[in-house]
């Protein structure tokens, strides 16, 4: 095995975390790399950004005097990718374009004190990507045993599996990875199946494709090509009957595959051409919005026809599902609640000012939101009537999704410090 270049940086504890939280870092057991309450990959562990039902969270806090926040660690670089939580550890992507760096960081889980920091790749990085990407979108993933990363790194998506401790067990060049008609970047993240990692790479080339790649060994289990074209959305894993699916949307279908073998179980023609959001479902549906060139959300039965579509567009952001209706934060910072049986709109309401990248949480009977400009919303997941909770400024700028664990939120924020971008990873409780 060999050992990736690590780069430690140690917080201040006077600055960064009490002295109880870092009595509390003592008495924890680094060693402990699994366990049932994890969040271990993009959309938790369930695939439905669900928190557990247990999970709570505060009612309310505040950024700027830390009322409800337990931690706040500086990440170097930016990113925009959703932490993971396994074992003792917190695990999240960063890119220091400076540096021309993309590095996989580790965290602990109960103090947030920033243990090391792995350098996975030096040079390589694309030129141009979308402003509302980075060079560290896709989100981790762990197979009990690895953490998974993805990066888009010298014309090609590059999968890297490491130990919890940072020694590299393989590494793959899964496609080429040039796109002709937009530089816009990657942000799919690996969708961990079994013993496979399963990663969309999806633009408008000859290895445009979803991968199965063996999680111990890196080598490429299946293939299959997917249409010449731009797509952007991240493959899921539901369950659906009593039937296993990878869901994936984008190229004007949304498509349903046989996990192990890739093997496409029903496809339907909906949705448009590019899809960033990740497929959600309640009962035999499934729901997605995006996109470009067309707009809007559509439904579709698992294996049948389009239920409803409407011309709403969630483009970045992934929607979530609530027991029978379906909730979606639109690009023009208007949340919606539909039915998911027929797509009746049970209400909607405005949330500020538009421009939103991190996708709706369920915690506690609420959902959580967040829109570009560091402002997070917090509403009763309640389908007969819109009721906002609270409307909190957190940090300046927010692209990652929120994550609830340990009853507490782990939030990627910014803030501007002395004329100057720095990202931190936050940790909202009691």
């Amino acid at each position: 095995m060999q050992t990736i270049q690590a780069t430690a940086r140690i917080i201040s504890a006077s600055r960064w975390w009490s002295g109880a939280a870092a009595l509390a870092f003592c008495f924890t057991t680094l060693n402990h790399f699994a366990g049932a309450d994890d969040w271990p990959g993009w959309r938790g562990p369930a695939g439905d950004n669900h928190a557990d039902a247990s999970t709570k969270i505060p009612a309310s806090w505040d950024w700027r005097t830390r009322v409800n926040i337990l931690w706040k660690t500086p990440i170097a670089g930016r990113g925009h990718s959703t932490p993971i939580v396994v074992g003792d550890a917190i695990f999240l992507t960063t890119s220091e374009e400076d540096k021309h760096t993309q590095s996989l960081v580790k965290l602990d889980r109960e103090t947030g004190r920033l243990v090391q920091q792995w350098v996975i790749h030096r040079g390589g990085l694309t030129q141009e990507i979308h402003a509302h990407n980075s060079q560290a979108s896709p989100s981790p993933a762990f197979d009990g045993e690895r953490v998974i990363v993805v990066f888009h790194q010298n014309d090609a998506i590059v999968a890297t599996a490491v130990t919890p401790d940072g020694e590299q067990v393989w590494q793959t060049r899964v496609a080429d990875f040039r796109p002709a008609r937009f530089q816009f970047g990657y942000g799919a993240s690996p969708l961990v199946v079994d013993n496979l990692v399963i990663i969309a790479a999806e633009y408008d080339g000859k290895d445009s494709g979803l991968y199965a790649l063996d999680t111990a060994t890196g080598k490429q289990v299946w293939m299959v090509p997917r249409k010449s074209n731009l797509n952007f959305a991240s493959p899921i894993l539901a369950t659906i009957g009593d039937q296993r699916s990878v869901l994936l949307a984008g190229a004007d279908t949304i498509t349903a595959y046989e996990p192990s073998t890739g093997q496409s179980q029903w496809s339907i023609n909906a949705t448009t051409e590019a899809i960033c959001g990740t497929c959600v479902w309640d009962g035999d549906r499934v729901i997605v919005s995006g996109g470009n060139p067309d707009t809007g959300t559509w439904c579709v039965s698992a294996g049948g026809d389009l239920v409803w579509s409407n011309r709403v567009k969630c483009y970045e952001q992934s929607l979530l599902a609530v027991d029978g209706y379906v909730y979606g934060f639109a690009d023009n910072g208007v949340i919606y609640c539909w039915r998911t049986s027929d797509g009746r709109e049970m209400w909607r309401s405005r949330l500020g000012g538009g421009g939103v990248s991190a996708s709706p949480l369920l915690v506690d009977g609420r959902l959580v939101l967040a829109d570009e400009g560091g402002t997070m919303y917090v509403v009763a997941a309640n389908p007969d009537r819109f009721e906002l909770l609270q409307e909190i400024r957190t940090g300046e700028s927010i692209f990652a999704s929120p994550v609830a664990i340990d009853n507490r939120m782990l939030v990627r924020t910014a803030a501007d410090v002395a004329g100057r971008r720095q990202e931190y990873l936050i940790a909202i409780g009691e």
